[in-house]
């Protein structure tokens, strides 16, 4: 008897084989659920090493290609780690003796300073208020603060009896971030020292059947995760450095600070330069509304030098995702994980993406294979 063709397009006879299988594995992620408990030393495990090895992957796709320099012109790989780590330490006692006065002292100006700009901030507050253009939306805002903020002493309160157990999470953060920051080191060196046999260790568990197509994956994963980790540092680095040069020409206040702020908040997309301009404008409106108009005229400018060539030569069109997608991943990201999630979810969603355009390829081929005839090929 002739198999329907549209049972030999979902495979055949293998399909009750698969959808046997997704019943198997529904049940055992049912049971799973029942028992997570047991699971816990587990993800007690993952939430330890996950810190470092993110860290570590980062900057792996940061300094490869630059021991891949150096292996070219016949430096071992090791002491190519080597150098490059002693590189990056002495450039970093550089900058640390020459900036850290500097923020230090921007940071001391701006504490002193802070109960004034304060103080200013209210009388403008109250010089609104007063105007009657504008006494229909104050109304709004004083409501709102009743409403919001007028049991805040009690909420002051409360939380200054809790010193003990919120000095206690302080601590564990700090401690996470200690234990990140002395484990990295070790992980980032292994893994630019043995990338390349880790990479072919796997492909060698994978069936023969499958290994052609796994090493495309991997291939095209590395290059979709690594392009983007090194354009967005890049990017990030230019528009703090052309920041800073704005920020000097038009006389503001703090412009290293703000500059620094700026650079390590557009490492996420769309949502960092948001973050990044708002202290920015804090200390603009405090000076003066031609200090606002000023910092307006900077930060269109370099968004435009970002947006339009700075960008497009850096990132190219490797990632090849809409803006809008991108909002929505880091927005659904860090609802899900936190600042953790917006850090990654861009690299996630950049991985994902090539496991659903190799599984849509083999889709329209198995399409093709069967149903060209009748109305065309699926390009």
């Amino acid at each position: 008897m002739k198999e329907n063709r549209f049972i030999s397009f979902w495979g055949g006879k293998n399909i009750i084989f698969s959808l046997i299988s997704l019943l198997l594995l529904g049940l055992v992620i049912w049971i799973f659920s029942k028992v997570s408990f047991i699971f816990d030393p587990i993800l007690i495990i993952i939430h330890t090493i996950i810190g470092p090895v993110v860290v570590a992957f980062i900057l792996y796709y940061l300094l490869n290609p630059l021991v891949n320099i150096m292996e070219k012109y016949r430096i071992k790989r090791l002491w190519g780690i080597v150098i490059l780590f002693l590189v990056i330490v002495s450039i970093l006692s550089i900058l640390v003796t020459l900036l850290v006065p500097i923020i230090q002292e921007q940071l001391t100006s701006f504490t002193r300073n802070l109960p004034e700009y304060l103080k200013y901030l209210l009388h403008r507050f109250n010089e609104l208020a007063n105007n009657k253009l504008f006494q229909p939306y104050i109304s709004h805002i004083q409501d709102w603060v009743n409403k919001n903020l007028s049991d805040f002493p009690n909420k002051v309160s409360n939380y200054i009896g809790d010193v003990p157990t919120k000095f206690k999470s302080i601590f564990d953060a700090l401690a996470s971030i200690a234990v990140v920051i002395i484990t990295f080191p070790f992980v980032l060196f292994f893994l630019l020292k043995d990338g390349a046999k880790f990479k072919r260790y796997i492909i060698k568990l994978t069936p023969p059947k499958y290994r052609d197509d796994f090493h495309e994956i991997l291939d095209k994963m590395n290059l979709q995760v690594g392009s983007y980790i090194q354009g967005q540092l890049i990017v990030s680095i230019c528009i703090g450095i052309l920041l800073y040069i704005g920020y000097l020409i038009i006389g503001l206040q703090y412009a290293l600070i703000l500059a620094c702020i700026a650079a390590v908040t557009s490492v996420v997309p769309y949502l960092g330069p948001m973050i990044a301009i708002s202290p920015a404008v804090i200390l603009a409106l405090v000076e003066s509304p031609f200090m606002l108009l000023k910092l307006a005229i900077v930060w269109i400018s370099v968004q435009f030098l970002e947006g339009h060539f700075i960008s497009p030569n850096i990132m190219g069109k490797t990632m090849q995702i809409h803006p809008l997608t991108i909002i929505f991943v880091l927005l659904c990201a860090g609802n899900l994980f936190g600042i953790l999630g917006v850090i990654v979810a861009i690299p996630s969603y950049a991985i994902l993406k090539v496991f659903v355009q190799y599984f849509f390829t083999k889709f329209k081929a198995r399409y093709n294979r069967y149903y060209a005839e009748d109305k065309g090929t699926y390009e």
